[in-house]
């Protein structure tokens, strides 16, 4: 720890988001007792998982997983809203980067050739200065070596937040919110693997799944750091 960090450390201590206490200087976002006692899937790399069946009929999903169950107040949406809302870039790749650690040994990513974050409308990237998915897929990026690709999609408008709405207003929410780019072709014969901060319903990313659907040999494979079941 240089001079620089110690002062910024002792003025602007990092609280854990859960307990309140300061966090060591390897610990981001939260603690590592608290990061412990995360509600985790432990889906893994099972086939036909439950998360997976969110996807059947809807597009031919090859695998799914997620890393956390998603309750309202708890400690894991404590994690999305700082991810979102307070500009926590560090926590976005640390988390990417714990989601890879989880998942490597099992054989999750083998094959996949693209890491492809849902991405968000220009002008609320432009507020929010990031886009959380993708930052948990350059942390992802970094344990498993995959390249990303942002740009073989684009979301035409900035949808109202789907919060509050119930499962069939999300699914009217989300129709014909993505559009392929001129470069969504180079994902012809691909494995690529969408990756998501939270899936609810599903809606958003068979959204983008169907953006993707007129590609030949293309395949599909989902990733999220929480899930709402």
């Amino acid at each position: 720890m240089n001079l620089w960090t110690d002062i910024v450390e002792f003025f602007f201590p990092r609280l854990c988001l859960s307990c309140g206490r300061k966090l060591l200087l390897a610990e981001e976002g939260l603690c590592i007792s608290c990061l412990a006692g995360l509600p985790y899937t432990k889906l893994g790399n099972t086939p036909g998982n439950e998360m997976e069946k969110c996807f059947w009929g809807r597009f031919p999903v090859v695998r799914a997983s997620s890393l956390f169950y998603y309750a309202k107040g708890g400690n894991v949406a404590l994690i999305l809203y700082a991810m979102k809302y307070h500009g926590r870039k560090k926590l976005c790749r640390n988390m990417g980067r714990l989601m890879a650690g989880e998942l490597l040994a099992s054989g999750f990513f083998e094959g996949i050739d693209y890491l492809l974050p849902v991405p968000l409308y220009r002008t609320r990237l432009r507020q929010r200065g990031y886009n959380q998915s993708e930052l948990l897929a350059r942390g992802i990026s970094e344990v498993t070596g995959i390249s990303l690709c942002t740009d073989a999609i684009v979301r035409l408008r900035n949808n109202a937040t789907q919060t509050h709405k119930s499962g069939y207003a999300r699914w009217k929410n989300v129709e014909g919110l993505f559009q392929p780019t001129v470069n969504a072709p180079k994902l012809e014969g691909k494995h690529i693997l969408l990756v998501d901060d939270v899936l609810t319903t599903g809606a958003t990313l068979i959204a983008c799944a169907d953006a993707l659907s007129e590609l030949k040999s293309i395949r599909i494979s989902v990733l999220t750091l929480a899930w709402a079941r």
